[in-house]
């Protein structure tokens, strides 16, 4: 009886040594002071960018627009621009052409369909095949070769049209009420690109203030209100996929209805 007494009394020091020991490594492997790292989440910030590069008298005009047939349902339509006191594919001076992604051809002009991500034209000149029996909003603007647009009241146009049954071209009228187009960011970034990502887009017919129209920001879920119109960069992406969207918002904070007043794009960042 004595023999079993210290048996049990020996295997239960035993069972509280390691009970003990077990509980101290996992308080150990546990303690974040020790093991656990915990990462540190970038900060998603939008800043405005300063001192591009102005271009005074630039002027984009449109010389002519077409629709020719090329079935049953759909045309060719194309448009012919003039461009004065600008210089397609001219690298654009300055610092941001450094730390942003910078097109190689030079300036441009962005070809906005439906509010659509726009095509680069560095000639000035386009066409795209199109419905019959179709309307559409077509956003045109001059642009530096790192894709901010130049937002002088001769640097741009905006026109409705349709294309109708026959697959004619017809003006529409001008559209007077406000609209937002979007512009940048758009497609793939990499490397030094991903550091600071140009936010740029297009205002018509109203203007923002503290107390008017705004344009809300959303990033990743993240809103930032917007009350100037101007470039902006984005800097604290996480790479990946990442979600923009901008909405034109009135002076009481309500999301502005109508064409052309919210829109949605997907980026994505890579090392």
């Amino acid at each position: 009886m004595k023999k079993i007494r210290l048996s049990a009394l020996g295997l239960l020091t035993v069972a509280l040594a390691t009970m003990t020991s077990c509980k101290d490594k996992a308080a150990t492997e546990t303690s974040p002071e020790t093991t656990i790292e915990t990462p540190v989440k970038s900060e998603v910030a939008i800043t405005p960018i300063e001192d591009s590069k102005m271009f005074p008298g630039a002027k984009l005009t449109v010389a002519s627009e077409t629709a020719t047939s090329v079935d049953a349902d759909s045309v060719t339509f194309k448009i012919n621009y003039k461009v004065a006191n600008f210089e397609l594919t001219m690298h654009t001076e300055g610092h941001n052409g450094e730390h942003m992604a910078n097109s190689g051809q030079g300036q441009h002009i962005h070809f906005i369909l439906d509010n659509q991500p726009y095509a680069a034209l560095y000639k000035p000149e386009h066409e795209v095949k199109l419905k019959k029996g179709s309307e559409h909003y077509l956003m045109s603007f001059l642009s530096r070769s790192y894709h901010e647009s130049l937002k002088e009241k001769d640097a741009f146009l905006v026109e409705r049209f349709k294309i109708n049954d026959k697959g004619g071209y017809e003006k529409l009228a001008t559209p007077t009420e406000p609209m937002l187009f979007y512009s940048r960011p758009k497609g793939e970034y990499k490397g030094a690109d991903t550091k600071a990502i140009l936010l740029d887009f297009f205002i018509v017919n109203t203007t923002l203030a503290k107390d008017g129209y705004k344009v809300q920001a959303n990033v990743n879920g993240q809103d930032i209100m917007l009350d100037e119109w101007r470039p902006y960069q984005i800097t604290g992406l996480p790479m990946g996929e990442n979600i923009i969207k901008l909405t034109l918002m009135d002076a009481n904070g309500n999301a502005v209805s109508g064409e052309n007043t919210s829109v949605e794009r997907k980026i994505t960042l890579m090392e």
